[in-house]
């Protein structure tokens, strides 16, 4: 009995990976659970204690001592107790040995599910303090069975969820396949612990090149932003602060095996590694690389950036469906706006030019601009007889009938020439034309048969 037992604790603990402690605790609640259904009742406080050197299994009621029982499920004399115990008092609580001798059929068999409903939860427990450490970490894991809306995944000795949301778009899953997955969260609910792993959050891709670089890993390069469309294309911006040292070779490796790598996890995953700057105008011109940026204006105030780039580089700058501007915005932290350099040009020239500062619009007059002279000019003075001469000429009958006279110059009045005026002349003209072509024809068909006629 002694081996037996020792060697039964000992399997169980290696096939569930938990202590012997826990199998133990889990066998004594498992012996509470049927006993109280099969011999005692529900009233009374039972313990179940097992030897975990020989297998003995002894169960104790617990009861408080009192001078007078009422209850002897739970009460026990103060004489009955000093039998147990000689310095025992009133009001403390005895354990009294009642082991029984058969548990009976039921009782084992309720035995049986509890010690594995106990055995479950604690290997949870045990999974779940595992993991709870863990999140935002990288696991590898198996892909065990798929579901439409969710994946589930082995990780050892857990089980994890890939939902949807968080599943790569151009990524086709088969059962058996082996993944690095982001721990995403660890939730606790009424059927226990969860855990939720993705493929697509934008960490994944820090913590490979924290795995895969040293020089990140060691903190000698610094990831300072990351942007990422999962499964189609990335970009990474580093720096560092030490001297002598290139972080962005550093990721690459030598002809680009430490950047492959990471690539090869992803499934062909595109990424963009650029140099960071404090610079906004540097990094945001870095940011849209490979495309070629002639200027930068930025607004600090409403943090956009509206950027002038080559004619040629437009469709380079912008991306496919937008993709590099789209990434080079989220890297940045800024708003981007892209104009081909025409179109910058064409913008600054069609603005209005500023009016002189000379011209200036009369007040309450808003129409039209008159010039005002900045000093005023003198007037001339007019002598008596202009006035005189000028007072007759105005007052004489010739100057009168001047005005009343018609203007020498006829009004010419525009005439219009209707298509009805013109076209019936013009059919009249084809008409005759072709009557002259067919009246030459029969003259030189009459002219033809009378020279027949001669000759006959």
């Amino acid at each position: 009995m002694k081996t037996e037992f020792r060697a039964a604790i000992a399997q169980l603990s290696a096939e569930r990976n938990l202590p012997k402690e826990v199998i133990l605790a889990a066998l004594e609640s498992a012996l509470v659970s049927a006993y109280k259904k099969d011999i005692f009742t529900r009233e009374q406080d039972i313990s179940a204690k097992i030897d975990p050197n020989t297998g003995d299994i002894k169960v104790y009621i617990r009861k408080v001592v009192v001078e007078s029982v009422t209850n002897p499920h739970r009460e026990i004399s103060l004489d009955d107790a000093r039998k147990l115990r000689d310095s025992i008092q009133v009001g403390e609580i005895v354990e009294v040995e009642s082991t029984p001798r058969d548990a009976g059929r039921i009782a084992a068999q309720t035995a049986r599910q509890v010690v594995l409903q106990r055995l479950r939860e604690a290997e949870h427990r045990v999974i779940y303090e595992q993991f709870a450490g863990k999140e935002g970490e990288i696991v590898s894991g198996t892909i065990q069975f798929i579901q439409p809306k969710q994946i589930y995944v082995t990780l050892g000795k857990g089980e994890a969820i890939l939902p949807f949301s968080e599943q790569v778009p151009n990524e086709r899953y088969h059962v058996g396949q082996q993944f690095k997955f982001y721990l995403l969260e660890i939730s606790q609910g009424v059927k226990g612990f969860q855990i939720v792993v993705s493929r697509s959050h934008p960490n994944l891709l820090r913590r490979l090149f924290e795995l895969e670089i040293p020089e990140i890993h060691n903190g000698i390069v610094e990831l300072k932003a990351i942007a990422r469309e999962a499964g189609h294309r990335s970009k990474v911006a580093v720096s560092t602060r030490q001297e002598g040292i290139e972080p962005v070779g550093c990721c690459l490796g030598r002809r680009g095996v430490r950047l492959q790598s990471i690539i090869n996890e992803l499934n062909g995953e595109k990424i963009d590694m650029l140099q960071w700057h404090a610079d906004p105008k540097i990094f945001i011109s870095n940011a849209l690389s490979p495309a070629k940026v002639a200027s930068i204006e930025l607004n600090e105030a409403e943090k956009t950036a509206t950027v002038v780039v080559p004619d040629r580089q437009l469709s380079l700058a912008i991306g496919k469906e937008g993709q590099n501007a789209r990434l080079a915005a989220r890297l940045s932290g800024w708003r981007i706006d892209i104009k081909s350099a025409s179109t910058a040009e064409a913008e600054r020239i069609s603005l209005p030019e500023a009016a002189p500062q000379e011209l200036e619009t009369i007040a309450g007059e808003g129409e039209f601009p008159s010039t005002v002279p900045s000093e005023p000019q003198a007037v001339e003075p007019v002598s008596g007889r202009e006035v005189k001469e000028l007072t007759t000429l105005l007052a004489s009958e010739e100057f009168m009938l001047a005005l009343k006279a018609p203007s020498e110059r006829p009004e010419k009045k525009l005439q219009l020439r209707f298509a009805e005026d013109i076209l019936p002349s013009r059919g009249k003209d084809i008409k005759s034309e072709k009557d002259n072509v067919k009246s030459k024809g029969r003259k030189k068909k009459k002219a033809y048969f009378k020279e027949d006629e001669s000759e006959e």
